[in-house]
């Protein structure tokens, strides 16, 4: 009886590390070590930074909105205070939006949050 060696299993999973290394510049997309290697760090980095990716929309807004709201004399605590007291819950992402392009609607906002805390 012939000894089994796992030949075509080992090879598709050579060729799907191989595959996702293309791309990739000199031994790192050629030789299995060096590219299995790559790869996981790629995957790695791929993962960490999709976390990382929502952190920094998040500061973003709130940076954009900081500025929008000290130009109306509030800081940013103050307004997000005062729109939870008004019961309006709009997301930092929209409210970063209105800030840049509505500047009207943005302005009555501050003043609705400015009310809510006198």
């Amino acid at each position: 009886m012939s000894r089994a060696v796992n030949g075509t299993v080992s090879r598709r999973r050579r060729k799907k590390i191989l595959k996702m290394a293309k791309g990739y510049r000199s031994v790192r997309s050629t030789a299995f070590r060096k590219a299995r290697e790559a790869v996981e760090h790629g995957l790695s980095y791929a993962y960490r930074d999709r976390k990382n990716r929502k952190r920094e929309f998040r500061r973003l807004w709130i940076a954009r909105i900081n500025a929008a709201v000290r130009a109306e004399g509030m800081n940013y605590s103050q307004f997000m205070y005062g729109l939870k007291k008004a019961d309006i819950q709009l997301d930092r992402k929209v409210l970063s939006d209105l800030a840049i392009n509505n500047q009207t609607t943005f302005k009555s906002l501050t003043e609705t949050a400015r009310a809510q805390l006198t």
